[in-house]
């Protein structure tokens, strides 16, 4: 498969400056991350086509002679994507990209992105939790009773058996990490990586517990309580933070996510933060004029004036009585908004049948042109 050029892997301009290229290159990293995509192989060779692409561009030199002559300049250029470079020397040379050495914290790997001895982080979790709408306007707090990786009772997270200790890494030496020289077309290069045999911790569990076999983890149960924020809709999510399983060796705990289903509601329709009222009104109270009760989200009643000779397609809007705004992304409440219809009974008695017919003669019953304009102007813009 032909190379593709190294300014288009990043995709910046051959214009573009050390800080673009680095940002260009973090971004589609985090992308492709082997973290984020275990066993995609794809994933994987993109990973590494980004990282060779940034290998030459932000080497001054290197970009010189790539600018002048391509992939034809003398010695040419190696390559992540051809084999020679595994995960640990992408992640050893561009570890100021990553940030420490290069492996994210929230994807089951190493946490924290610090020098030093490792933090294992547990998995997320994820949730989905089905809210009406009186819980989404107050927020609410749910119970759930998670099955999850617990620290070890046992070992309390160590690993160990109570009363062993661990010894050294003797491949390491206690440092975590391992250098490896190896001859490039640049001359001797020296990489840095995570110690195969402990892991980068540095030491060896002599006797591991016998109830978590050396892991620090095994499954339990635990009761969560969430808090849903007020305002929330169908399909956010809800992070929350130290929920989820507990890393490895008293690792940092996942977190849990929580995706939020609406419910229908038989009252209102939901508009964003507006909530819409469907109000069907008697005839003789859209003609006269009078005083209804509106539903309120909080089960309440509220008393809004109908104003004689109010037409069909009429609405109302009650300023803050709809949802909150989520916090963090706003502040105040929607409105109610109340669109008016006209009942108009199917069946009518003798009596009720003699009046309408006299009403029908009156000249005030009839519609003239202006008026039907005007009624529909009204539905037009109620549909449009």
């Amino acid at each position: 498969m032909a190379k593709r050029d190294y300014y288009e892997v990043l995709g910046v301009g051959k214009q573009a400056t050390d800080d673009e290229i680095k940002t260009a290159y973090r971004k589609i990293a985090i992308k492709y991350h082997p973290d984020r995509n275990p066993g995609d192989k794809e994933a994987e060779e993109k990973f590494k086509e980004a990282a060779e692409a940034y290998e030459v561009l932000h080497d001054p030199q290197k970009r010189q002679q790539y600018d002048q002559f391509g992939f034809e300049a003398p010695g040419g250029f190696g390559g992540f994507s051809s084999g020679g470079f595994s995960m640990d020397d992408i992640f050893s040379m561009f570890g100021d990209v990553f940030g420490g050495h290069g492996r994210f914290g929230g994807f089951g790997g190493f946490g924290g992105g610090q020098q030093g001895r490792p933090q294992y982080r547990g998995g997320d979790l994820r949730l989905k939790v089905r809210l009406s709408l009186q819980e989404i306007s107050t927020g609410v707090t749910k119970k759930f009773k998670v099955r999850k990786d617990v620290c070890c009772p046992h070992c309390s997270g160590t690993g160990a058996e109570p009363g062993s200790s661990s010894e050294q890494c003797p491949t390491c030496h206690g440092s975590g990490y391992t250098v490896r020289t190896k001859r490039t077309m640049f001359g001797m290069m020296q990489t840095q990586g995570v110690c195969p045999t402990c892991q980068g911790e540095g030491t060896i569990i002599k006797n591991k517990c016998k109830e978590c076999q050396g892991e620090g983890i095994v499954k339990g149960e635990e009761v969560v309580e969430i808090k849903i924020p007020a305002g929330v809709a169908d399909g956010m999510v809800v992070n929350v933070p130290g929920k989820g399983n507990a890393g490895r060796h008293n690792g940092i705990n996942g977190d849990i996510q929580v995706y939020i289903e609406e419910e229908e509601n038989d009252t209102f329709i939901r508009q964003e933060t507006d909530l819409i009222y469907n109000l069907l009104l008697d005839f003789p109270t859209a003609a006269l004029g009078g005083e209804v009760k509106i539903p309120t989200i909080e089960g309440t009643k509220l008393k809004i004036n109908i104003e004689p000779g109010t037409q069909p397609g009429t609405t109302k809007r009650l300023r803050g009585k709809g949802l909150p705004v989520v916090e963090g992304y706003g502040h105040g409440r929607g409105d109610i908004i109340v669109n008016i219809s006209i009942y108009v009974p199917k069946t009518l008695s003798r009596d009720e049948k003699h009046e309408l017919e006299k009403m029908r003669d009156s000249d005030n019953f009839k519609s003239d042109t202006k008026t039907k304009k005007s009624i529909f102007d009204k539905f037009k813009n109620y549909f449009s």
